[in-house]
């Protein structure tokens, strides 16, 4: 195995507590830490009483600086991959700086740690054997066909959403699955206010319409389709041995 040189590294997602003992000792021994704000950062940084280089890593500057990190990481020099909040890769950038390592032989190593859709899953009270993380649905191309894609969908579905586009997606939702399909929606995990409100989608949908304001990062787990799938009708006894020439020379 090659040594490591790249750790993803999860951030508390709302209570400073969450983090592990080694989150906190890997932090203090790398290089440098990239991270999507380097103010947040800094703050998460400061409060565990920590001081090494920031370097900005986010959506819009990623695919610029893969490269220029690649050469620093093949030199050895070790770094740590963060987010705002949570584990990155999830929904945040990640994925191309650890497919480009793994592809050039460079050591990549991930942490165990906080993501929000854990214990929104678990908080909403549906099956959790199996499901299916589908994280933001397409803001406009393609939304109306992945929600169409999962109308036979067994598997519980969890969704990230933001707090301005909540209400539209529940109805949404409401719309393709059914207004009576069980769901919940968690808001401000960890947080002081969190919150986890569970009912039909279109209760849901009201419930949030009716609101003035709305905050937090956004978790909706919905009950996958539990309807059986319709049978095909069977030949009644007398079809079995009818034949082919039987139905023809019917009048």
């Amino acid at each position: 195995m090659p040594n490591t040189v790249l750790y993803l590294v999860p951030t508390p997602i709302g209570n400073l507590e969450d983090i592990t003992l080694r989150a906190i000792r890997i932090l203090g021994e790398v290089g440098t830490v990239l991270c999507e704000d380097t103010r947040t950062s800094g703050r998460l940084m400061q409060h565990l009483g920590l001081k090494k280089p920031l370097l900005s890593y986010h959506l819009h500057n990623e695919h610029q600086q893969v490269p220029r990190l690649l050469e620093r990481l093949a030199k050895g020099e070790t770094m740590a991959l963060i987010s705002d909040a949570g584990t990155p890769g999830i929904s945040d950038p990640g994925f191309l700086l650890v497919r480009e390592c793994l592809a050039q032989g460079l050591g990549v190593e991930c942490l165990p740690g906080p993501t929000a859709f854990v214990p929104a899953l678990l908080k909403s009270g549906f099956g959790a054997e199996r499901f299916t993380f589908e994280g933001f649905l397409p803001v406009k191309k393609g939304r109306q066909t992945r929600l169409k894609e999962l109308t036979s969908e067994t598997r519980t579905m969890i969704f990230y959403e933001s707090p301005h586009r909540i209400v539209k997606t529940l109805g949404q939702l409401a719309e393709v699955l059914g207004p009576e399909r069980p769901a919940s929606v968690s808001r401000e995990l960890t947080k002081l206010f969190e919150e986890t409100v569970t009912g039909t989608l279109a209760s849901l949908e009201a419930d949030f319409a009716a609101r003035p304001t709305i905050k937090g990062e956004i978790v909706v787990v919905v009950e996958g389709n539990l309807a059986p799938p319709p049978r095909e009708p069977r030949p009644g006894r007398e079809d079995r041995y009818r034949s082919d020439d039987d139905v023809d020379g019917e009048d």
